[in-house]
């Protein structure tokens, strides 16, 4: 069961939320298996051929595999709750309807119709630069990285790491410690920030820390498609 009070807290509070255990280590194994079955996927990139750091992942194909599509449709309800609640402290009009099949439709009707769930590999020396994953015009707020491995056997290194830019401030540094089948969720592109003056928005990035030794797989879970 997702404490989604406590998630949400923490997203307010930090621009991204921990929720422990979110896949079994067998479904973790499975996934990260996927990443040999290059008929699953559209598209794959190597980072380092486009500057975005080291490493390679890869873009699944629709239709997705059955448990990363019922994990995408399950998770987005309640992300959209907090998602329309930061649209309305931000002053934005737009709201994000209830279920993510109608949310689809509005990406594909605007010519986003690329899916985006990816599967991502790191070696040793491996490591991605902080980046935000916008992809078109309709951008949900927030995102999920499941980490498919586990830390100190399977890997050393490689943590996840966030940025936030404050106006007029320095930037904000938070390093996300996950374990085998941990979640994050994560602001994609900004956030709302409660001040003395009132609500400001604050521009968020994510990336991974270089990976020392090992192999490091992970599930990324973005709920708009790409144009």
């Amino acid at each position: 069961m997702i404490a989604w009070e406590r998630v949400g807290e923490e997203l307010d509070a930090f621009g991204c939320a921990v929720i422990p255990g979110l896949l079994a280590l067998d479904d973790c194994r499975a996934a990260a298996a996927l990443y040999e079955r290059a008929n699953l996927f559209r598209s794959r990139v190597v980072m380092e051929r486009h500057g975005f750091g080291r490493g390679e992942y890869q873009y699944f194909s629709y239709p997705l595999p059955a448990p990363l599509e019922a994990l995408r449709s399950n998770l987005y309800p309640p992300l959209a709750a907090i998602a329309n609640r930061w649209q309305a402290a931000l002053g934005l009009d737009a709201r994000f309807p209830d279920s993510h099949a109608e949310y689809l439709a509005r990406c594909h009707a605007a010519g986003q119709v690329k899916p985006t769930p990816l599967l991502l590999r790191y070696r040793a020396g491996d490591y991605n630069c902080l980046h935000q994953d916008l992809y078109g015009e309709l951008v949900f707020p927030l995102q999920v990285a499941v980490l498919l491995s586990s830390p100190g056997e399977d890997f050393d290194g490689g943590e996840f790491v966030l940025t936030e830019q404050r106006p007029r401030m320095q930037s904000r540094a938070e390093v996300v410690p996950l374990k085998q089948g941990d979640a994050v969720v994560f602001a994609v592109n900004q956030r709302p920030v409660n001040g003395t003056r009132g609500v400001y928005r604050v521009a968020m990035r994510h990336g991974v820390s270089r990976l020392r030794s090992g192999t490091r797989h992970t599930l990324g879970i973005i709920f708009h498609d790409a144009g």
